[in-house]
């Protein structure tokens, strides 16, 4: 009985999850729909329509600030989701470790704790989480 309990809090700690179920929900639609070898734009096009469709607020191509630099200049990441998940498209081989640190960098330079990483070439749909423990 122990075991259950562990359990419980451990899902209490999942960041945002009814919001990630939801959202991963709508990445395998546009998985299935489109396949593995679509370009990153069609990915994005497809998932903005079926963010409209279930009603996620989001916002396509944010802006986000540069740590250390005047704020002219930006990274762009594909998706904010409900201002608390920033979410970046891929459609490659692989994701790198690369991948992996700019999605801490843009969740340090914006303060969100959450950001995933969908990788549309991939036979299996793995949407990567990437927490900002600071």
């Amino acid at each position: 009985m122990g075991n259950h309990a562990n359990d419980a809090n451990n899902e209490d700690k999942i960041i945002y999850r009814e919001l990630s179920y939801r959202f991963t929900g709508v990445l395998f639609k546009v998985h299935k729909e489109l396949g593995r070898f679509a370009r990153e734009k069609q990915y994005g096009d497809c998932l903005e329509k079926e963010l409209q469709q279930v009603n996620i607020k989001y916002e396509r191509e944010k802006n986000l600030p540069v740590q250390g630099v005047d704020n002219q200049r930006t990274n762009i990441v594909d998706f904010s989701i409900d201002d608390k998940v920033l979410v970046d498209l891929k459609a490659k081989p692989f994701i790198s470790k690369d991948d992996y640190y700019q999605m801490q960098r843009y969740l340090k330079s914006c303060g969100y704790k959450l950001g995933l990483l969908v990788n549309f070439r991939s036979r299996y749909l793995k949407p990567l989480r990437v927490i900002n423990y600071s």
